[in-house]
């Protein structure tokens, strides 16, 4: 019935369909509103994307400055296992950033693209935070602490820092340095170039992450999709949020640098000075 519909002169072929998963923001659960890129709440848009029988390609809409390494590989994993399951490709397309956690999720896709001016790169680990103990001594306040087990108190910022807790922590960067490199390498293969400075934490714009072999090309998606499939083709945008305004404003989104929170409390001032802090290692 369908094809008999489709070859009628005033239905028309089917129009190659192509459809999106915009992937925005910080990634991890970040102030009392979770807000943040996690599996939780890209799995089913993810499933969504891949399901639409005929689908031609997914495509990543991707603007993150990084964020956890685990969500960033989980939801990597998302998407891979439905691309294999489905065999459909995936094609990933940086917006302002793709760096740190966001390239993880840019190494999702078969073939990568950014834009000229596109933030790119940042393969490294990084974990900071405050030393306290020298403003409680001033303010006479007594710091007491007790645990079982010698290392729990590791790193505690009200203390002054062990030389040993600094190299344990050290240790387990490096591993999960490797861990990333290893993956851009499996992912990459020989497009990477020789440079010794690709793994060393810096990014990069994206013209010149096409000459280090992180992403395939420059280019917008829109443009991309219909000079590869056709200019009839139709793009369909996959959607992270449902609901209610009010939910929304209480959930919280996906935030951009520009962004500000809708409510203000002091656990929120503080996940928006932590976002605020990712996009700016990046000059955002």
């Amino acid at each position: 019935m369908n094809s008999i519909w489709r070859a009628l002169p005033f239905a028309g072929p089917e129009k190659p369909l192509v459809t999106v998963i915009e992937m925005t923001g910080v990634i991890g659960e970040i102030g009392a509103g979770r807000k943040g890129l996690t599996l939780k709440k890209l799995e089913k848009p993810i499933a969504d994307a891949f399901k639409p029988k005929g689908v031609k390609a997914v495509v990543l809409a991707i603007n993150s400055p990084g964020g956890s390494p685990v969500q960033s590989r989980l939801i990597f994993s998302a998407v891979r296992r439905e691309a294999k399951e489905k065999d459909v490709p995936v094609l990933a397309f940086i917006e302002d950033a793709g760096a740190s956690g966001g390239y993880i999720l840019a190494l999702a896709g078969d073939e990568i693209y950014a834009d000229e001016s596109s933030i790119v790169g940042s393969i490294g680990v990084i974990s900071g935070g405050f030393g306290f103990h020298e403003a409680i001594g001033r303010l006479g306040v007594e710091r007491r602490v007790y645990t079982a087990g010698e290392n729990k108190s590791q790193l505690d910022p009200f203390q002054p820092e062990d030389p040993e807790d600094v190299a344990r922590l050290k240790d387990m960067l490096n591993e999960l340095h490797q861990q990333f490199i290893a993956l851009v390498k499996e992912r990459r293969g020989d497009k990477l170039s020789e440079d010794e400075t690709l793994f060393s934490g810096r990014f990069w714009s994206g013209a010149m992450a096409v000459e280090k072999g992180l992403v395939d090309g420059t280019a917008q998606f829109g443009d991309f999709l219909r000079d590869r499939f056709g200019k009839d083709v139709k793009i369909k945008r996959i959607s992270q949020e449902k609901g209610s305004l009010l939910k929304l404003l209480f959930s919280g989104g996906a935030q951009s640098p520009s962004e500000s929170p809708a409510l203000v409390d002091a656990e929120e001032l503080a996940a928006a000075g932590e976002r605020r802090a990712l996009w700016a290692r990046i000059g955002l």
